[in-house]
């Protein structure tokens, strides 16, 4: 297992800083507010994103959309091997890819499907 974790650090209306964090629990739990959950792109599993569990449910604010799901609050990207399953540190090609898919217009457009999704859902009966 690596000791340290050179991921991505995805803040709410913020682009994407690069960090070295230690592999452990805590530090990831300490960098998303809380108990952490991993979700994925639809279409790279080499890598994992790492969240808040309750971020939709307590309070924390839209981040990005990544498809299929709108994050909440702030998050990780870091590398994921399928053979051990382990966190592993991005590679720089994984590094430059995610910081331009989650650029300023990434911002914009999740911050857009959210008010769409929220307003929709308040016309529902």
């Amino acid at each position: 297992m690596q000791r340290t974790l050179k991921c991505l650090y995805v803040r709410e209306n913020s682009l994407p800083e690069v960090i070295i964090i230690p592999n452990t629990l805590k530090a990831k739990q300490e960098k998303v507010n809380g108990l952490i959950e991993y979700a994925y792109m639809l279409d790279d599993y080499d890598v994992a994103i790492i969240c808040n569990e309750e971020g939709k449910i307590n309070g924390m604010n839209p981040n990005r959309d990544i498809g299929h799901d709108i994050i909440f609050g702030p998050f990780l990207i870091v590398g994921e091997t399928s053979d051990d399953g382990e966190d592993r540190s991005l590679t720089d090609v994984q590094i430059k890819n995610y910081m331009e898919l989650f650029d300023e217009k990434s911002i914009d457009n999740t911050m857009a499907k959210y008010e769409a999704i929220r307003m929709s859902s308040e016309y529902e009966f």
